[in-house]
Parts: C-alpha cells; structure tokens; sequence
C-alpha cells in the first residue's frame, strides 16, 4: 500500500552536452527466484526490500525535485554513483548516467531553464521503486504552462537513488489506466528499471558491460538500447535532442 506525503522539472537542457562533456516487451509478474538470492549482485528491482522508513523515500524524491526548483537553494539527495536517469518519449530517454552528471545537469538548468515545481504529490511504496511522484514544472520560458510528470525512483539498501524513471503524465505517453492504476502498481507495467540486472543488489550498482546485462540487452530491446546510450551519454543525448524535433515540448506537456 502506498504511503502518501506532501503535494516539473526540466529534466535536460541544451547547454548540458557541452558541461558534461567536459567535466518494449512488458516485463513478467516479477523476476525467477533465482534472482533474488542474497547478494545477488545481478538482481532485478522487484528483488529489492525497503530498508527505510517511507517518509524518508518520500523525502528524497522530494529533494530531488528541490533540485530543480529555482526557489530552493541548491542541494542534492543521495545518489549512488552509478544513478541513472531515464524519461520516456518525447523526453530524452537517458538524460543523466552516474552521479557527477546528474549533478552537473541540474546545476546547468537552474541556469538555463529555470523553473518551479508544484503540484507533488509523491508517495512511499513497500514495492520498488519505493517512491513514485506525480509532479507539474512550470518554466519561465514557456509562459507558465505547466508540464506534469509522473517519476519513480529506486533505491539501494543504503537509501541512495540508483535509477530514475519519468513519462510525460499524459494518457498517449504513460502506460497506465489512471482509474484503475493510478500509481502502476499492476504487475505488466512496463518501466525499465524492472529489467535492468544488479538495481535489486544491495548497492544498487549495475554494470552495462557485464554478462547479465548483455545477456538480457539480447532479449529486450529497451534493455539494448539502454546499454548503447550508456557507452556513448553524450553522444546519444546530444543526437536523440537533435532528433526531438519543434513540437517537443507540446507534445510531452500536452499544450
């Protein structure tokens, strides 16, 4: 059952590829057993079992909209040094990988595309992820139209965010039914980080060149694709923005 607290950001900007370069098939009801015996440095997400307390989840996805929230002063949550960041079409797909990028990024949005975040509503969940957030960012640039977001976020035994998931909260981008599944509790959702080895390990920490995640790159193309973004971060991000087209921001905030 979920846990309820508190009530979007701009998730990557133009002028990050420059500073940090210098410095799908729905996933089963949950992994084999197999894949979660102790320790298992491959495990899958839904292997993971909370070790907090929920309002602490609740208060690290909220810090990370604080990030971005330009009337907050700057701070960042714990991230693993491995976090990963992926936003669904027409986002970016990864928009951060470790965490000197992700640090990085949003430091150069608050300069570039400064918003505010309202609107959150995030809640603590006995299931990974542990914290899942409906949220709206509203730019400065964009005339005060808000743009929300649905977010989750995992986490490792230590309570640091390793992976980051968002879709545009709009009923052609999220796959969900928002009557019947509000928060995408139901078994065949289809987030990422379900299929992604080693997010249900203690540390959290995957390895996009081991032998797990080749093995399951083979078989699930959002996996592959994933594993080919991380290899080349500025590459891909710099192409996929390249490729997003004018219409981007109207499609993704519904305006």
């Amino acid at each position: 059952m979920p846990t309820r607290s508190a009530q979007v950001r701009p998730w990557w900007v133009v002028a990050a590829v420059a500073i940090l370069g210098a410095c799908t098939p729905a996933p089963d009801a949950g992994p084999a057993p197999d894949a979660c015996a102790d320790s298992d440095a491959d495990a899958l997400l839904p292997c993971s079992v909370p070790t907090l307390a929920p309002d602490d989840y609740v208060t690290a996805a909220l810090a990370y909209f604080d990030t971005m929230d330009s009337r907050v002063p700057l701070s960042y949550p714990a991230y693993s040094p491995l976090v990963v960041r992926w936003e669904w079409p027409p986002w970016l797909k990864l928009t951060a990988y470790t965490r000197e990028v992700i640090e990085a990024s949003d430091f150069v949005l608050r300069l570039t595309l400064p918003s505010i975040v309202e609107a959150r509503d995030c809640r603590a969940f006995d299931v990974a992820p542990f914290a899942r957030c409906r949220v709206s960012f509203f730019y400065d640039e964009h005339d005060g139209l808000g743009c929300p977001i649905y977010e989750e976020f995992a986490f490792n035994e230590s309570g640091e965010i390793t992976w980051i998931e968002a879709w545009s909260d709009q009923p052609d981008l999220l796959p969900l039914d928002a009557a019947t599944d509000p928060w995408a509790e139901a078994p065949g959702f289809p987030r990422l980080a379900d299929r992604i080895p080693g997010l249900g390990s203690p540390t959290g920490l995957i390895d996009p060149e081991g032998d797990a995640m080749q093995t399951a790159a083979a078989d699930d193309p959002d996996v592959a694709d994933f594993v080919a973004r991380a290899a080349d971060f500025t590459g891909a991000w710099a192409d996929e923005f390249a490729a997003a087209g004018d219409d981007l921001w109207a499609v993704g905030c519904g305006w």
